[in-house]
């Protein structure tokens, strides 16, 4: 179960409202996504108004497009180099469909996984150009082919890349590369996939004959390539999938009529989750367990007879690879239930010599979707390489992990979400030592906690095809526009029933307080914690996805379970003379300071900031306060971890909120000699700027620790000599230099000083990971520590 992040509250300019018209919460969506402008809300709903980048912008594209038309007049044979996945497979479609109509020689290779891997495979290479291969034109792949490109350029072949994985230290000596990791962050062509990278190629060699718009009959491909690499939806590859749908819904390649024939498919009605989880499961099953060359016939046959043929061919290795995934999954839970020291690693790393290499990285997914952390798996036969696929969470990027543990790969590659790698069978537990300590380090050694981010609070009683229409202007939905999650509280669970060929779905059937009965599907659902049901009189808050269905040809609304929480009970009381405080938790979340700027937009908020971190949240142009400084107000903020519970206790009666933020962001540890280190330098700038003078509450602010910590420090420094105490106020300390050091044993004071360093140490670690109520509550008693 997740922490659910409640939707911030958001000014919506009227000019904003007005333009998008519908519903409030799509126009709340947008803000929240960061889209306040008309111009910008416009052209992120409709493709339309969309201004692509031009190709030209590509660094290299402009040398690779006169290379290919040299090539092309000449007659030179130019090979494709693709990769077996449906973002390669796409990819190599798109260039070999264009050389093609543009008059070249082409023919083209997609490595067989089991024999060659990704990459440029040297043996069949040299094969191509014994063949006569005059250009070497890669696509999703090449960036890292260092002795491959380095081969050719020795036979006085040229070489141009075009690829999307990250880039390598060095890059390879390519007579040109197309790459846009090469290009600013937040470039509108910045999240291009290969497919996307091949694509724009395509739209510059068109270009160059004055008919840029020929390109658009490949879109579709590209909406392909983009859904199933899971490229983050941003600039042109949002338009891009756009326009690619629009293609798709008037389908007139012969392939995938039939495919989705056979699935059931109303092309009209199709959408980005019909090519997550249908379309390219199919296509990447060539890649996964046969030869992915056929793909590309596939989408450019016009032999209907032979299209069929494919297809049926897909349909069997799919359901072989449903099966195999299936089947992986329960052996790698198996070995997670044999030894659940596992878990306790920041990467789970399992290994099976029987594994099919062409489902791990389907099910790596799933686990790292489950566990919350990064999952990689290795198949590892007996005499044979070893290779596996990583995938990775929110918050990790699993590719600068795996280039952590080089010294033990053979080769690597990938990006942030997902990479591959290979190694020496003997070397397997030394990568796992090594990628859990890179994954540990990268997550400053904790595990982060799942969240979910709310939208808006709905009743599924009002539920209507007209409200659902509305939401889905937002799409097509994604990395970086994620469909939107609504709550609808109180419900209580009627019945579960498993649907799908092997069970793995769940249909469950709900109900509201005013008993309202709604169908809900949870996908792959299967083996997750459900409600407890009606009968036991649990109630819980469901949050859920909307989307319209078309199942055989009927229209429906479509309601896909997210999660569930107990339904919230009574508000902390903390103290029975005090009002009762809503809490919301936001400990643990990814962007926590995003989230707090948006509670400081809805006003009368106090901020309870210490140390360092202070200086960061100002330079956010976020104002927070220390405890001693924070005062009435309905609305309280805890940034810093609180070293006790007296002191949480102690603000909540000065403030008296009426909501509660956590945050629990921990200060630095503090060992003993940095923490009198710090006290002394406090107190020494006070010798010297301040005549002396010292508010106990800038030290213990400065500190973040409790008051009689900071005072049995004054009092070792005062014994060592370092200063003495002239006198001592409600809150200040009169100071001057000390002359001598005193032969007063210190050593009680260490001890003490020690242990209350403990102590707050261990109050923090609970108040990260505790539940509310028993952080609230005045047990008054210390808390459990472990």
């Amino acid at each position: 179960m997740r922490t659910w992040i409640e939707p911030p509250r958001v000014t919506v300019p009227p000019s904003l409202e007005e333009a998008v018209g519908g519903h409030g919460l799509l126009s709340q969506a947008l803000v929240r996504r960061g889209i306040s402008d008309v111009g910008q809300a416009k052209a992120f709903l409709d493709a339309n108004l969309y201004q692509p980048a031009q190709p030209t912008v590509l660094p290299g594209i402009g040398k690779a497009t006169e290379r290919i038309e040299l090539a092309i007049n000449q007659g030179d044979l130019i090979c494709v180099w693709g990769d077996f996945d449906v973002d390669g497979q796409t990819s190599t479609a798109v260039l070999v469909s264009t050389l093609q109509d543009l008059g070249a020689k082409v023919k083209y290779h997609i490595p067989v996984r089991a024999s060659e891997s990704h990459g440029i495979n040297l043996p069949v290479l040299k094969r191509f150009l014994d063949e006569g291969v005059g250009m070497l034109l890669t696509c999703d792949t090449g960036i890292a082919a260092h002795e491959a490109i380095d081969y050719a350029s020795e036979r006085g072949v040229e070489v141009i890349i075009t690829d999307h994985h990250e880039l390598p230290s060095s890059l390879p000596d390519a007579y040109a590369i197309l790459n846009p990791k090469l290009l600013a962050n937040d470039h509108p062509l910045a999240t291009l996939p290969g497919v996307g990278v091949a694509y724009k190629l395509a739209e510059a060699l068109y270009q160059q004959k004055g008919q840029l718009e020929a390109a658009n009959q490949y879109l579709d491909l590209v909406a392909l390539g983009i859904v199933a690499d899971v490229a983050i939806q941003h600039g042109d590859t949002r338009y891009l999938l756009q326009r690619g749908l629009q293609v798709l819904r008037k389908n007139q390649r012969l392939g995938l009529g039939v495919m989705m024939e056979l699935a059931a498919l109303i092309p009209e009605s199709l959408s980005e989750e019909h090519i997550g989880f249908i379309l390219a499961p199919r296509l990447n099953s060539l890649g996964r367990l046969a030869d992915a060359n056929s793909a590309v016939e596939f989408l450019t046959t016009h032999d209907l007879s032979r299209a069929r043929i494919l297809a049926h061919e897909l349909e069997a290795l799919n359901a072989q690879r449903k099966l195999l995934t299936d089947q992986v999954f329960q052996a790698a839970q198996s070995q997670i239930e044999r030894d659940p020291s596992i878990l306790s690693q920041a990467a789970l790393v399992l290994s099976h010599p029987a594994w099919p290499a062409g489902v791990i990285g389907i099910v790596a997914g799933r686990l790292a979707e489950r566990y919350n952390r990064p999952v990689a798996l290795i198949s590892a036969p007996p005499g044979g390489v070893a290779r596996g696929s990583a995938r990775s969470v929110e918050g990790c990027d699993i590719y600068k992990a795996i280039s952590a543990c080089s010294e033990q790969l053979t080769g690597y590659g990938g990006h942030t979400m997902a990479a591959g790698f290979s190694l020496d069978p003997k070397l397997i537990p030394d990568f796992r030592r090594a990628l859990s300590a890179a994954v540990s380090d990268m997550m400053n050694g904790t595990v982060s906690e799942p969240h979910l981010v709310v939208d808006g609070y709905y009743p599924l009683r009002e539920l209507s095809m007209g409200f659902v229409k509305d939401l889905e202007r937002l799409g097509p939905f994604g990395p970086g526009n994620p469909p939107l999650v609504l709550v609808s509280a109180g419900m209580a669970l009627q019945q579960i029933k498993p649907v799908g060929r092997n069970g793995e779905h769940l249909q469950i059937l709900v109900e509201d307080e005013q008993e309202n009965e709604i169908k809900v599907i949870w996908w792959q659902g299967a083996g997750w914690p459900t409600p407890e049901p009606v009968e036991s009189g649990y109630r819980f808050d469901l949050a859920y996805s909307v989307r319209t269905s078309n199942y055989k040809g009927q229209e429906d609304v479509q309601v896909e379970w997210v999660d569930f929480r107990p339904s919230r009970e009574t508000p902390v009381i903390v103290n029975e003379d005090w009002p009762p405080i809503q809490v919301v938790d936001f400990r643990g979340i990814s962007n926590p300071i995003k989230c707090l700027h948006g509670l400081v937009e809805k006003g009368d908020l106090q901020i309870w900031c210490e140390g360092e971190d202070r200086k960061m949240l100002t330079s956010q142009g976020i104002i927070s306060h220390p405890r001693d400084e924070l005062k009435s107000s309905s609305s309280l903020a805890i940034w810093t971890t609180p070293p006790s519970r007296f002191e949480i206790l102690t603000v909540l009666k000065k403030v008296s909120p009426v909501d509660l933020y956590l945050f629990a962001i921990d200060p630095p540890t503090h060992q003993i000699d940095s923490f009198l280190k710090h006290v002394a330098g406090l107190c020494k700038y006070a010798l010297n700027h301040n005549q002396g003078r010292l508010p106990v509450s800038v030290l213990v602010a400065a500190t973040t620790q409790r008051r009689e910590t900071v005072k049995l420090g004054i009092s070792w420094l005062e014994k060592s000599g370092f200063l003495s105490v002239v006198e001592e106020r409600d809150n200040e300390l009169i100071l001057q230099k000390g002359e001598q050091r005193t032969n007063d044993d210190t050593k009680y004071l260490v001890d003490q000083i020690n242990e209350l360093l403990g102590e707050s140490a261990a109050y923090r670690a609970f108040f990260s990971r505790a539940k509310t109520d028993s952080l609230l509550l005045n047990e008054g008693k210390t808390p459990p520590t472990s």
